[in-house]
């Protein structure tokens, strides 16, 4: 996709990170977000940016609480209305983003942006057979995992995402993952969090960070 606005709806939510290629379920509920599906279904493309709430944002929801600049669009690929006016929709991860600007002229949230560069991204030797052997002990060498993880036609930056985004971390864990600038940068970022992850669930039960148990949603 190479012809992306430079003006696109946001969707701030507390506990929602979105990565490239990687599929987000949501129910839209808000009068404000509803809007913001019906004036965006019958855009091309048809963009939402999903953005992290950050700070005390509960005392400020129902207006414009502050997020964090670097977020990443969605393609709404499906929109079922229900009878009551909500919405469910599926995104799919297109790019990151970085907030320039905020443009108030709408009951929802819309901002200026830049995108990050396209680029076919690739993995350092030996960086996806480390992040492997990583996830394969993190989550219990479940065997469903096991052959997405053999699988050699799965390109990186959707392994290197997929997981991001599913794996069981704390949102400013993925909030970081999603700021890295390459890649390989995120597969190393990716790497040294399960590397924490798995000491951290070695340490004795009752002990601080002792409990290690940590699977995808």
């Amino acid at each position: 996709m190479s012809d992306l606005p430079t003006i696109i709806p946001v969707f701030p939510l507390p506990n929602v990170i979105l990565f490239p290629e990687v599929m987000l379920p949501l129910h839209i509920f808000e009068p404000r977000y509803r809007q913001m599906v019906r004036d965006t279904e019958h855009k091309s493309p048809a963009l939402i940016g999903m953005a992290l709430l950050r700070g005390n944002w509960q005392e400020q929801y129902e207006g414009r609480p502050d997020i964090f600049p670097v977020g990443c669009a969605g393609e709404m690929i499906r929109t079922a209305l229900l009878p009551d006016g909500r919405f469910n929709i599926l995104l799919k991860g297109v790019r990151e983003y970085r907030i320039t600007e905020e443009v108030s002229t709408k009951s929802y949230r819309e901002m200026v942006v830049e995108w990050r560069p396209l680029a076919k991204e690739h993995l350092r030797a030996g960086q996806r057979q480390e992040l492997n052997g990583l996830l394969d002990t993190y989550l219990q060498k479940n065997e469903a995992v096991r052959k997405f993880l053999a699988d050699p036609t799965v390109e990186d930056g959707f392994f290197v995402n997929f997981f991001a985004f599913h794996l069981d971390f704390l949102p400013i864990e993925k909030q970081s993952l999603l700021e890295a600038q390459t890649i390989p940068e995120r597969a190393t970022l990716l790497r040294d969090m399960l590397d924490f992850k798995l000491m951290e669930g070695r340490w004795p039960e009752g002990s601080p960070g002792g409990q290690g148990k940590s699977r995808m949603h």
